[in-house]
Formats: C-alpha cells, sequence, structure tokens
C-alpha cells in the first residue's frame, strides 16, 4: 500500500534551521581549511581535521534537522542509532579524506576533481545511510534517475566548496561561499527526498500519535554534534588570523599589489623603539627626504 509522506510537517522550520546549520558547518570547515595554509605544517593537520569534522557535523546534523518534518502519515518512526552514528562518521571521514587531499595538494585540477568526488559521495552515502537507519512498518523505494541527480549535486557542491576553501581569501567571501554551499547541501537533500515513494506493510497498524513520536528519538541524537559545532565556533572566534586574515605587509602576493609599474617598495624604518629593545619597534614607511638632503 502506498503510503503519504509529508517532509514539511513543521513548514518552514526545520527546512530553515537546516540550512542554517548547513551554513555554520560548511563556513567553519572553510575557515579551518584556509587557515591550514596559513600555518606551520605541524599545525596543518589539526586545521584540516577540525575543518572536516565541522563540515561532516554540520551536514549530518542538517539532514536530521530536516528529518525532524518528515512523517509517513499514520505510521511511527523509529531510528537505529548504529546505523545513525554510522552516517556521521561517513560523512566526517569521507569529507576528511577530500580535504586533506585539498589541503595538501593545493588547488590542483587533479587534487580538486578528486577531494570533491570523495566528499560528494561521502555526503550523498551520508544522507542515504541516514534514511536506512530509519524504522517503520514499510520500506522505501527510491526513484533512480532522481538519485543520481542527488549525488551530482553533492559532487559539484563540494568541489565547489573545496576549491573556494583554498582559493577565497577574506572573511565576507568564504561566508558568501558557505551560504551557496549551503543552499547546495540543502537542495542536494531535498532532492533525494523528492527521489523516495514509501510503501506500507499490508498490516502495518496506524498509529494517531506518530508525528509526535518521530521526533523524540532525533533530539538526544542532535545535542552532541550540535554542541561540537558551536565549540569549534568559539575556537575561530578566538583565532584572528581566521576573521581579519594575515597583513598585507606580511603576505608576499600582496607586497605589490597598488603601485605602479616601476615604482619600488618603500623601505620599513622603525616608528619608535629602542635597539636594547628590538621587539619595542613598529613599521611604517621612510618619510620622504626634504629637498637638499639628497
Amino acid at each position: 500500500m502506498q503510503g503519504t509522506i509529508d517532509g514539511f510537517s513543521y513548514g518552514a522550520v526545520t527546512p530553515v534551521a537546516a540550512f542554517l546549520m548547513a551554513c555554520l558547518g560548511a563556513a567553519l570547515g572553510l575557515r579551518c581549511t584556509n587557515r591550514s595554509l596559513r600555518t606551520e605544517r605541524s599545525f596543518k593537520a589539526g586545521w584540516l581535521a577540525l575543518g572536516a569534522t565541522s563540515i561532516g557535523s554540520g551536514i549530518w546534523t542538517m539532514h536530521f534537522i530536516a528529518m525532524l518534518g518528515f512523517s509517513v502519515d499514520g505510521m511511527t518512526i523509529g531510528y537505529d542509532k548504529p546505523i545513525t552514528f554510522a552516517s556521521l562518521a561517513v560523512a566526517i571521514g569521507m569529507v576528511g579524506v577530500g580535504i586533506f587531499i585539498v589541503g595538501y595538494r593545493g588547488a590542483t585540477r587533479m587534487a580538486l576533481v578528486t577531494g570533491g568526488t570523495i566528499t560528494g559521495l561521502g555526503v550523498a552515502t551520508m544522507h542515504y545511510l541516514g534514511m536506512a537507519g530509519m524504522r517503520f512498518e514499510g520500506q522505501f523505494e527510491y526513484d533512480t534517475i532522481t538519485v543520481a541527480l542527488s549525488v551530482v549535486i553533492a559532487v559539484v557542491a563540494a568541489t565547489t566548496a573545496l576549491w573556494a576553501a583554498v582559493s577565497v581569501h577574506g572573511f565576507l567571501l568564504s561566508l558568501g561561499a558557505s551560504v551557496v554551499m549551503g543552499v547546495a547541501v540543502s537542495g542536494m537533500h531535498y532532492t533525494g527526498m523528492a527521489a523516495l515513494s514509501v510503501h506500507v506493510h499490508p498490516g502495518a497498524h496506524p498509529d494517531a500519535a506518530a508525528a509526535g513520536a518521530a521526533t523524540a528519538p532525533l533530539v538526544p541524537l542532535l545535542i552532541g554534534p550540535g554542541c561540537f559545532l558551536i565549540l569549534a565556533a568559539v575556537v575561530v572566534m578566538f583565532d584572528p588570523l581566521m576573521v581579519m586574515g594575515t597583513p598585507d605587509w606580511n603576505d608576499p602576493r600582496t607586497s605589490g599589489a597598488g603601485r605602479p609599474p616601476g615604482i619600488p617598495a618603500q623601505r620599513q624604518v622603525p616608528r619608535f623603539g629602542t635597539h636594547a629593545d628590538p621587539a619595542s619597534f613598529h613599521s611604517r614607511p621612510r618619510d620622504p627626504a626634504p629637498p637638499g638632503e639628497w
């Protein structure tokens, strides 16, 4: 018997909340990946791991917040905890592989294609593994073409996000890239849900309290990843390089920016300080010499 699906039991609340969580995870992950490119090699792996865990947790949390609004008419929905947490591990693990490839190999075409494909497949695997962990008196069936489209969206979104992580500099640009990734991840999720149809077992017994029962087991599962994202946000906020970036005078790529061709860079001289305390010196451009003192 065909079951009736409602993916928006709480209206726009769950899609909007899910989208915001996807954006938060993407923003933290992209900034951590970008930060890894400007740190010592001994700390690079730590920043990449934090970025992978942030993106994976954000995507997983986004998925299950969206599932809070999912219901099958008259059916009580439960969740298998081992499979549900396995989907979180898959998301973090496969996203981590993609981020480490790009973090260490740079934004080369091969690294982006390889890392983006692995990351996108990890996002799609997380989604469908999480769906496989749902328990109710029926079974899911999927439209193959729509599923394939959702996987393509995931791979393209992941590749674009990895490119942005290593190529886009500046807080506002990274924020914009995270919004784009949030839109793409949400689009992948609801494209996958559009491929879904439900067949209820003939002997199933409808339950009038099914809507409330479906929400209860999900809330405790979301607490851990949600708390992690908050802690990751605190780490990002207290690292000035994550928000402000490196000063222009320390960035060799911008050392010649803004000067007409042929004019050399101004020398840096101490503004104040003493030779006994070298740390008290600060640099500023040398003032031009007055006429007659050449």
